[in-house]
Parts: structure tokens; sequence; C-alpha cells
């Protein structure tokens, strides 16, 4: 009793409060303004090293331009706000504390409007204005203080790497509590800079179809479908969503008579977009990998799935028990391909070595022998060294997987001519809808066979069963 005494003791005596901006209620904080500038900037930084802007300037600079109306009617405009498009294919957007806010071009693809945009920027200065992520952080730093004084009294206890996890929460976002906050102010704020507020609620309308369609498509596959996400997880459609509608009902009272949707001038601004894959990362087609400004492609077995990140090229099982990564290194031409792998594994056992030549390539594979045995490689490519780590989960052994993993390993080799059109990326093109034309239609030129009409049905806000009507833009993927 004592104990849990002092340590509330100690809680009072960190507490910091301070009065919320956007909101007007006391909040807990552990930071001053100044000190949230300074941790925008700093994890802006390293943002922008995972996550690397789009090359488009006139994009960037449109997407900067409807932020910033935006913001001016927010209740911290006095802040120097930054909008950035990211490369990445993921459905996402999100904010730093200062004023540092993300679209990955995967979420722009699906936005129909200029509206919808201001909404989903919007969204995320609701975020900053109401310190979302100063509320978070301040929440664990003290959970972190207290634990750390519990130690103190119990001799026990262990602090995580805090800053890792608040640099976590910031891309994959809060709790639904805090995403309503945000889109309720970010409704009021597109209202007050003349926009139509509706659009928050089509912009939640197309995570909700996103969400939908990753449903059936687990189902489809067996597997239990994710859950939350961005905007939180939404059990019915969103116009019949009563927390949503509560919170945006209040921007519309804010509305004048002409807000503005503007969707042509929007839909101009996507076309030739990049879609899926970028050519900096590399191309998946299949169970196929091709990386044009590398030279190389990867072939994987029938019906494993691939990961594509900016660091790692991963290759898995359907379900997820045996993985092969790639990760691509300068190379140290003072060492052999074996050398190098030696070094790389420091004072770890290597068995089972063999050199590989794969054409003009030469390399070097070995098992490491350990409680869970891995199978790793290295091939040099002029000053690249392409660098596999293969593994399995659970039960299984190296064995029942190693010549799978060879026969990846193996398959490097540079493009052919025929090949280099593989390499190039998949990117949105407008056309006009004709009379009749369908979805179904248009899917059939797909370069997405799978899932062709159902990507053009989300892409053009149709999912699950809409039509076009004639003479609108439609997009499509060339």
């Amino acid at each position: 009793m004592i104990r849990a005494l002092t340590l509330c003791l100690i809680c009072g005596w960190l507490a910091g409060c301070a009065v919320n901006p956007a909101t007007g209620r006391t909040d807990f904080v552990m930071m001053s303004e100044r000190q949230e500038l300074d941790l925008g900037a700093r994890y802006n930084q390293e943002i922008l090293k995972q996550y690397p802007r789009y090359e488009d300037a006139k994009l960037q600079a449109y997407i900067q331009r409807v932020g910033e109306r935006v913001a001016r009617s927010s209740h911290r405009n006095q802040l120097k706000y930054v909008f950035t498009l990211v490369d990445s294919p993921d459905v996402n957007a999100f904010a730093l504390p200062g004023g540092y806010i993300y679209i990955h071009r995967g979420l722009l693809a699906y936005l129909n409007s200029e509206a919808e945009l201001a909404a989903v920027l919007g969204h995320e200065v609701g975020h900053v204005t109401a310190r979302h992520s100063v509320r978070q952080q301040s929440q664990s730093t003290a959970w972190g203080l207290l634990g750390q004084a519990a130690a103190i009294g119990t001799g026990v206890g262990a602090v995580g790497d805090l800053t890792s996890a608040m640099g976590n929460a910031f891309v994959r976002g809060y709790g639904r509590d805090m995403e309503l906050e945000a889109d309720g102010l970010g409704a009021q704020y597109l209202a007050r800079g003349g926009y139509d507020p509706q659009a928050m609620i089509e912009v939640v309308k197309v995570l909700k179809g996103q969400e939908d369609f990753a449903r059936e498509q687990a189902a489809k596959r067996g597997e239990a479908p994710a859950t939350g996400g961005y905007h939180g997880l939404f059990d019915t459609h969103p116009d019949n969503d009563r927390r949503l509608q509560e919170v945006i009902g209040p921007a519309r009272a804010l509305a004048g008579g002409n807000q503005e949707v503007g969707r042509d001038n929007f839909l101009q601004m996507l076309d030739g977009l990049v879609f899926g894959d970028s050519a900096a990362s590399g191309i998946r087609r299949g169970r196929n990998f091709y990386h044009g400004e590398l030279d190389f492609t990867l072939s994987y077995p029938q019906g494993w799935q691939l990961v594509n990140r900016p660091d790692v090229l991963i290759g898995h099982t359907p379900d997820e028990q045996a993985f092969i990564a790639m990760t691509l290194e300068a190379v140290d031409k003072r060492l052999s391909p074996a050398e190098f792998l030696r070094q790389r594994v420091g004072n770890q056992r290597l068995v089972a070595g063999e050199e590989l030549r794969l054409g003009a390539q030469q390399g070097y594979t070995a098992v490491l022998q350990g409680q869970s045995a891995r199978r790793v490689a290295v091939i040099y490519r002029g000053d690249n060294a392409y660098l596999f780590v293969a593994a399995v989960k659970g039960r299984a052994s190296l064995e029942t997987e190693d010549q799978r993993f060879l026969d990846v390993i193996r398959s490097y080799r540079p493009l052919k001519a025929a090949e280099r059109k593989l390499a190039e990326p998949v990117r949105l093109r407008l056309v006009r809808a004709k009379a009749g034309q369908s979805i179904s239609a248009l899917a059939k030129d797909s370069p997405l066979p799978a899932d062709g009409e159902v990507q053009l049905r989300l892409l053009n806000g149709l999912y699950p069963s809409g039509e076009p009507r004639p003479g609108e833009w439609l997009k499509t993927l060339r």
C-alpha cells in the first residue's frame, strides 16, 4: 500500500498539464511546444530515409498547396506545415509532431477529388493540432518512468526503446477515439478552407472498401482478416456509423453555399502516377521479380508471396513459415564471396559451403548452424553484394525448404532484352467513360490479371459493383 502511494505521488510530481489548442481540454503532456517541434524535425530526417519522396515536383507542390489551404484554417495555423508525398504503394498517411505530414502515393491513387485529398491532409493536421502524438508520447513516458520507479523498489524491471516505439506509432496511427477526433477536426478545417466536409466521409468509404476487399481476400485464403488500421475500424458503412457522423456533423454548419470538390483537376494531376511497385524498388509480377535499374530478375516457387520494401525483398510461403530475404550492400572487393559471408556471420559456424557461378556472376552459399539453421548466400555483381538469408519457423527444419531456397538464389540473372518492359511500373492513365462501357470491359486490358476489375472499382470509387457514368473521367492502369 505504501509502495502504491509512493508511485502515485511520483506520478503526480511528474505530470504536466496543458490546455489542448484544438479541443480546449486539459491534457496530460510532458513536452513543450518547442520540444514537440524539435522531436518532429528529428523524426522527419529518419522518415525520409525510410520513405523517399516521390519524384514529381509538380505533384509535390500541388499537395503542399492543398495542405497549406487546410492548415490555415486550423487551430495551430502558426506552425510551418510540410506536406510530403512519399514513394510507397501503402494505403496510408501519417503526421509527426510539429506539422510534418506524409501521404503515400498508394493512398493518393484511390482518392477521387481535391476535397478528398484535403480531407486526408486535414485529418492529419487534426492529429497535429490536437497533439495526439505528444499525448501518446507523454503517457508512454510516464509509464516508463513509473516502471523505473517500480524497478528501484523491487529490483526487477526493464525499459524498452521508447523512441523506436513512438516512431512506429506515428506511422501506424492511433486508437479509434483519436482517429475520430482527427476526422472531426479535419472536417472543420475542410469547411473553413472552402472544401465540402462530406469529403471526409468519402475518404472513409475509400478506406472501408479497402478493408472489405482485404477481408474477402483473407477469407478466400482461409486466413483471419487483419483488424484496425488507418482511421480505425468501422463495423458499419461510414454513412451509418453513428460516432463518425457525430464528429463530422458540426462541420456541416460551417460550410457555405459553394464548397469545392475539384474532381476533374485533381484526376488530371494523377495522370501518370506510379501504381504499386516503383522502378526504384523493383517490380513484382506473379512469382517473379524484375529490377531494371539494377538489371536482374529472381523467380520464386509457385504460390509464394513477395513483400517489397526499399531496404529488403522478402519471399515467403503462404503460411509464412518459410521465408528468404534479400538485401543489397556495397561489395568489399578485397574479400572473396566466401570471406564476405564469414565476416558477416562473425564467430558463427558455416557448413556445407559451395561456390556459386551464375553466368558471369560469382557467389557463395552455406548453412549457418544454430538452434534454427539458416541458408545464407551472397552474389557479387559490379559494386553490389546481394545478400540472402533464408529460414523456417515453427517445427519445420531447414531441410524441408532448403532446395527451394537454393532455387531462388540460383535464379538470379541479368534481365533479357524482352524482360525490360516487365521492369517498368504500372501507371494510372485517365480515359473518358463511353456510353455503355463497363468496368469489366475496361479491366480486360489491365496489367493486373488476378484482380484487375476489383482494383479499377476501388480506384474509381465504384466498389463493389458500381458502373461509370458516360463522359466522366476514369482511372485505368497501363
